[in-house]
């Protein structure tokens, strides 16, 4: 209510009704008799957030590094308390019901009806001579040496107005795909599933679902490194490469690997509750489990698990993913995050080594190309500053 908003924001409610006029705050009716109305809260959130940029912006700039407040603004997607949304739509409910090329074509234009446009039948040929190069490598590798050699024989990657953008994040994502599944299909669920899990007919909806989940998470590390190389004006393929160099790291895609060693540490022991509370005890952590942005679990952990476990509910990957699930919330108080979900996929399909990390590079692409339209057509350059703490100067 108006008071309760001024209050927040520091100010009288005159002042508050002054925002409103001017579109700084939005407002809506509070419903039954009167004329109370309701204000936005990320609205009043954000106005605070900038009054406090003004007062002290070394301070602000300094949480906003680490969990705090956004430092960039961006339309594509929303983490809030009870879900995950792409422009405004349910991430869950769009791996349900919509294929990865349409949420895509959502995240990079808005429109998901531009997926066939975007995705012509017409398949992109790997560089010369380097399939075989690239089938000795791990996935996320393979991605990393193909970005360069690919972009250097693409000019059209040169053009950065949003529509041409659009085109080079399909026709990487269409060779990443190929790349790692040695061959191209009619879509990017369908050539992964004949790539790496032949005899799975049904598997491209888990697939696609996956990609979909995966797509965007607003700014997490991989995804600011994109946006800074974007800023820089290089080509969508040196924003994808910056991203897969971030998604390597152990705190990133890493992660997946760790759920991937814990499993097995599970496998070994024959006891979820005995293998969490070991680690317990000696003070290491259980990946796969507890998200910073999701206090009541991760939405995307919780509908990977469901969805394999609804398609395969004799998997045994299935059944020990769902014991230990079940261990740590009762010892932790913690929910699966989209890691455990993602290596459980990859397990129950039989996927590749590595299989369950390329997955999320592949569905992580999707949202660096959107971020990447963005930042060109911003054209800002990302160039924060440092605060020096060296040596005096003498």
């Amino acid at each position: 209510m108006a008071r309760e908003a001024a209050e927040e924001l520091g100010v009288s409610v005159a002042t508050l009704y002054a925002y409103v006029s001017r579109g700084m705050i939005r407002s809506e009716a509070a419903g039954g008799s009167g004329r109370r109305r309701r204000y936005r809260a990320e609205d009043v959130r954000r106005l605070k957030e900038r009054k406090a940029r003004r007062r002290d912006p070394d301070a602000v700039v300094e949480d906003a590094l680490s969990w705090g407040t956004p430092v960039l603004e961006s339309e594509i997607t929303l983490v809030s308390d009870d879900g995950l949304y792409y422009r405004g739509r349910d991430a869950v409910r769009l791996s349900a019901g919509s294929t990865v090329e349409e949420v895509a074509a959502l995240i990079w234009t808005g429109n998901p009806a531009r997926a066939a446009e975007l995705f012509p039948p017409e398949q992109p040929e790997l560089p010369p001579r380097m399939g075989d190069a690239l089938g000795s490598l791990p996935p996320v590798e393979a991605f990393q040496v193909l970005l360069p050699l690919a972009g250097a024989g693409d000019p059209a990657a040169y053009d950065l107005r949003p529509g041409a953008v659009a085109r080079t994040g399909a026709r990487i994502l269409r060779l990443m795909a190929s790349a790692v599944a040695g061959e191209a299909a009619p879509g990017l669920a369908e050539t992964l599933r004949r790539g790496w899990c032949p005899r799975e007919a049904g598997a491209a909806t888990l697939l696609s679902s996956a990609l979909v989940l995966c797509a965007d998470h607003e700014l997490p590390v991989s995804t600011f490194a994109a946006r800074c190389v974007a800023s820089s004006e290089a080509t969508p393929y040196a924003v994808v490469a910056a991203g897969l160099a971030a998604v390597g790291g152990v705190r990133h895609g890493g992660q997946i690997e760790l759920v991937e060693a814990f499993l097995r540490e599970v496998e070994a022991v024959g006891d979820a509750r005995a293998a969490i509370s070991g680690r317990l005890r000696r003070g290491e952590g259980v990946p796969g489990f507890g998200h910073s942005l999701y206090p009541g679990g991760d939405p995307r952990g919780a509908e990977l698990l469901r969805a394999t476990a609804s398609a395969y509910p004799d998997s045994p990957a299935v059944t020990r993913s769902v014991e230990v699930a079940e261990e740590a919330l009762g010892l932790m108080g913690e929910r699966p995050t989209v890691d455990l979900g993602l290596v459980t996929l990859g397990q129950t399909l039989g996927l590749p080594s590595g299989g369950a990390v390329a997955l999320f590079a592949l569905g992580r692409t999707v949202g660096w190309i959107g971020h990447a339209i963005e930042q060109y057509e911003s054209g800002a350059l990302i160039r924060p500053r440092a605060r020096y703490v060296g040596e005096p100067v003498s």
